[in-house]
């Protein structure tokens, strides 16, 4: 599969959607009307997009097994995908599958009129990648790095195997649910015969717009806390690996997503003094408890009138709080889902039987060590957190989404041609 000798730089996508859309035998469209630079998240960069970026609205995340022993059709795979990943995220269709054969783009007119809607395409790579069953498949193991270890198997957990694990993580988040639905698709055509899906898995957040908090299925305000993601400082101490990491790595990211189905019907049953306290905030304000705004400082030392904590220690605000303090510290990145309903045969009383949705939270959260983010914090989440009698984490994983590449180059490059 060969790179269109006259590819579009950023500087001039516009008119490359306009050629693009008639290589494709597209009729003239408002597309590249449309196609904005308010619209475009550049694919190329230091770091990949889709990590610090503003949050959109909708989100595809989709997990592959490779299926070849080859590293070279794994490296022309990556360096393919960035290509299409960077035609995608200006609104041009993806590279299609045959030498030249643009046409074959499985959007050449799902996409017609529509604009790239802030569109990002970022890579993972899973612990597979680097030994399976003991093997070196691919002769990388010992570039895998420090940070990239193993997660424990936390209190609680049901993962579902068909819903966890994978090589490789494809996250591609957009302001619009068929930009990028359409993108996992696309790159998932291209994988034919060096990959295959493992699970997918669609999310969407409610968007108050900017410096406002999204809300989760159970009400409440979710990611108050965040580190600030346009901090130069502060990412590169939360999030992007540095010196400790192979070069490979730096300035890439370790992320962990986790598919938690929530127990609504219970939930909603349940006084809303009780979800507060189970939270650590009030549910309308989104305040930690005994404050006022949003972002008031957590107070855990305060007391009530007969000298209980007003934040609970086992709340969910109590426990991330002290996992703060210690230095653990994440970038959070969440989602909610929807994926329709379940029938539930309770085998104790009152024995009921009926229909549950299939409803909760995409977490995600990118960090610069899994060793001092995520596994510290969870560990002690998953045995004390309030929130644990309502939440079951049934699916995701952990991957290590490389550096940025330059345009002309591919995302993984400095690994798969080491």
């Amino acid at each position: 599969m060969s790179e269109r000798p006259d590819r579009a730089t950023r500087r001039g996508f516009l008119s490359a959607f306009a050629g693009a859309a008639a290589l494709a035998g597209l009729p003239p469209s408002s597309a590249a009307a449309q196609t904005t630079k308010a619209s475009v998240e550049p694919f190329y960069g230091a770091h990949q997009a889709g990590i610090v970026t503003p949050v959109q609205t909708h989100a595809y995340f989709a997990a592959f097994d490779l299926t070849t022993a080859k590293r070279g059709e794994v490296a022309a795979l990556l360096r393919d995908w960035s290509q299409s990943a960077a035609r995608l995220t200006i609104g041009e269709p993806a590279l299609g599958v045959g030498e030249g054969d643009y046409a074959a783009a499985p959007d050449a007119t799902e996409m017609s009129g529509l604009d790239p809607a802030r569109l990002t395409i970022t890579f993972g790579f899973g612990t597979g990648l680097f030994e399976q069953d003991g093997r070196d498949r691919f002769g990388l193991k010992s570039l895998r790095p420090e940070a990239f270890v193993e997660l424990p198997k936390f209190p609680g957990d049901q993962l579902a195997p068909a819903r966890t694990g994978g090589d490789l993580l494809v996250q591609i988040c957009a302001d619009n649910p068929q930009v990028a639905f359409h993108a996992g698709r696309a790159l998932a055509q291209r994988a034919y015969g060096v990959a295959a899906l493992r699970w997918v898995q669609s999310g969407f957040v409610s968007n108050y717009g900017p410096g406002k908090t999204p809300r989760n299925l159970m009400g409440f305000k979710d990611g108050t806390a965040n580190p600030r993601a346009d901090s130069p400082q502060a990412m590169n101490e939360v999030v992007w690996a540095g010196a400790e990491a192979p070069v490979w790595m730096r300035g890439g990211s370790y992320v962990v997503v986790r598919r938690a189905r929530m127990a609504l019907e219970h939930w909603e049953r349940t006084k809303v003094a009780f979800q507060e306290q189970t939270f650590g905030r009030d549910k309308l304000s989104g305040a930690p408890l005994g404050r006022k705004g949003e972002f008031d400082a957590v107070d855990l030392a305060a007391v009530d009138k007969d000298g209980n904590p007003i934040i609970p220690e086992n709340s969910h605000v109590g426990l991330g709080r002290r996992a703060t303090e210690a230095g653990h510290r994440i970038l959070r990145r969440a989602f909610s889902y929807d994926d329709g309903a379940n029938m539930i045969a309770e085998r104790w009383p009152p024995w009921r039987q009926g229909m549950e949705f299939d409803a909760g939270l995409v977490f995600v959260c990118f960090q610069r060590d899994l060793r001092t983010g995520f596994i510290p914090i969870f560990e002690k989440m998953s045995r004390f957190d309030m929130l644990n009698q309502f939440v079951t984490n049934t699916g995701g994983g952990h991957w290590a989404c490389p550096g940025g590449a330059r345009e002309g180059d591919y995302i993984g490059r400095a690994l798969l041609e080491t």
